[in-house]
């Protein structure tokens, strides 16, 4: 498994299901993202099983994401129309419903390939997530096997953390949450750290 920390986020152009329903067939990773915190998500497939969970957690929590001026961007191997199908299928029927976030289709498997998440047998993206900052650049990445569904909280706390370190040039210990403390990446800072929060972590 490759790793894209710290390296330019692989741009992709493709046909993705916008927020609004619509197809764009021309949709840009880099400009959707520009200026902004990206999440690039990759999951199985349309109508299964873990997936929709995965899906709406994320659509549930999407205002949280936008307070914090990230872009959220799902992936998976099939066709946009297969996407559309999807959203238009109720929650209650095993479907998600009209998220409030792209679609993306990666049906020729280039995507999932650039990114290090097609899975070797199955042929279909393993749970990847990657977050990119503003600069375009891939800060974290989390990659689940099938049966794992991810908690998106995680990614929300990752943000957080992404934004703390970047006005405040500190470090974000274990378990860190917004309104914590960080660590001065020094030698005393790491020492006055533990002395007071090492209990707690």
């Amino acid at each position: 498994m490759m790793s894209l920390i710290g390296q330019k986020a692989p741009d992709f152009t493709a046909a993705a299901v916008m927020a609004n329903g619509e197809i764009n067939n021309q949709f840009q990773l880099h400009k959707a993202i520009e200026k902004k915190f990206g999440i690039v998500f990759f999951y199985p497939l349309d109508f299964t099983f873990v997936c929709p969970s995965e899906l709406i957690a994320i659509n549930n929590r999407i205002e949280e994401f936008e307070k914090r001026n990230t872009v959220i961007i799902g992936v998976s191997i099939d066709s946009q129309f297969t996407h559309a199908a999807w959203r238009n299928t109720p929650v209650e029927s095993g479907g998600i419903g009209p998220i409030r976030y792209p679609l993306v289709a990666d049906v020729n498997h280039r995507i999932c390939q650039a990114y290090g998440v097609e899975h070797p047998t199955a042929h279909i993206a393993l749970r990847g997530a990657f977050i990119i900052d503003k600069q375009g650049i891939v800060r974290s990445q989390i990659i689940n096997d099938l049966p794992l569904g991810r908690n998106v909280d995680e990614l929300l706390r990752l943000i957080d953390a992404l934004e703390f370190h970047e006005k405040h040039g500190e470090v974000c210990p274990a378990g860190w949450t917004k309104g914590k403390s960080g660590i001065k990446p020094t030698s005393e800072g790491i020492a006055a750290f533990l002395a007071s929060e090492a209990e707690q972590l």
